[in-house]
């Protein structure tokens, strides 16, 4: 009895977990791909995707979405890197920094994209800084549909800013399972700090940084709400174009089809992350 009762506990812990995705993700991407790939009289059809792709909204919707991700993840890792790093050395107030830094998990992402809107905005809280010393004699149009390269700056800012700090909390949980063996050991050999985290670090935080790039670049996929705030139509998003179908348009089965997409974009980046940041259970555990 006390066997049986030990082999069914793993399941029954993890019963909780998996009935919770079943309901909430694996029947929704069912259902939304019945939605994609299906006409009213349930027979098989590619129109839906025919038509997502005449949109006029399509084009500019894949390359901004492209644009943001090839922008705002290097950018996201590079920083959450050296924060987690700056961290990790526990220098007096660590503890304090990293409070400050994760405020963003927090925070929602259209909250955030409120937040922003009213730094950027033409009598936001920068251009009235910035007026007040004197190095302006005029608001800057940051959000202005006529100033593209502006507007898409902002929205790398606040997306930076928002979800950062998530890369840099599985980064620090990387660097705090690492034994200091290895730290000792470079600073026995003379290595510097540049060094050190070429060399040392990165290698082993490679299971760390493969988990953290395919987690933000989901979420680079999914970025709508900083979008909408800051750009409105301007700058169309995938995500931005799926909700419009299905809210604006009352068309579910083409906004299906654009979360089809995301969902494939997001599958083929998950396999590249695995094939290039391949580690063994020894690099995982390090055996």
């Amino acid at each position: 009895m006390r066997v049986r009762t030990e082999s069914i506990l793993p399941y029954s812990l993890l019963a909780p977990t998996l009935i919770f995705i079943t309901l909430l993700i694996v029947v929704p991407i069912f259902q939304a791909f019945l939605l994609a790939f299906q006409t009213a009289d349930g027979e098989f059809t590619l129109t839906q995707f025919e038509k997502m792709i005449a949109d006029t909204s399509f084009a500019d919707a894949l390359k901004f979405t492209f644009l943001l991700l090839i922008f705002i993840v290097p950018a996201q890792v590079v920083l959450a890197l050296v924060m987690a790093l700056l961290i990790h050395t526990r220098f007096k107030g660590h503890t304090f920094f990293l409070y400050i830094y994760a405020l963003p998990l927090a925070i929602s992402d259209l909250a955030a994209g409120i937040v922003w809107l009213a730094i950027f905005t033409e009598r936001g809280f920068l251009n009235s800084g910035l007026f007040q010393l004197g190095l302006l004699e005029r608001p800057f149009l940051f959000l202005s549909y006529q100033n593209l390269p502006a507007l898409f700056s902002t929205l790398i800012i606040a997306e930076s800013w928002r979800a950062t700090a998530i890369v840099m909390v599985i980064l620090l949980a990387g660097l705090q399972v690492i034994p200091r063996d290895y730290f000792e050991a470079a600073d026995v050999f003379g290595a510097n700090t540049l060094k050190r985290t070429l060399f040392v670090v990165l290698p082993l935080l490679r299971p760390s940084l493969q988990n953290a790039l395919i987690i933000r670049t989901i979420f680079a996929f999914q970025t709508f709400a900083v979008v909408l705030a800051l750009a409105g139509r301007v700058i169309p998003v995938l995500t931005g174009e799926a909700y419009n179908w299905y809210a604006l348009n009352r068309n579910a089965n083409i906004a299906a089809a654009y979360s089809t997409l995301v969902l494939i974009f997001t599958v083929i980046a998950t396999v590249v992350y695995f094939r290039l940041l391949r580690t063994s259970t020894a690099e995982a555990g390090f055996d």
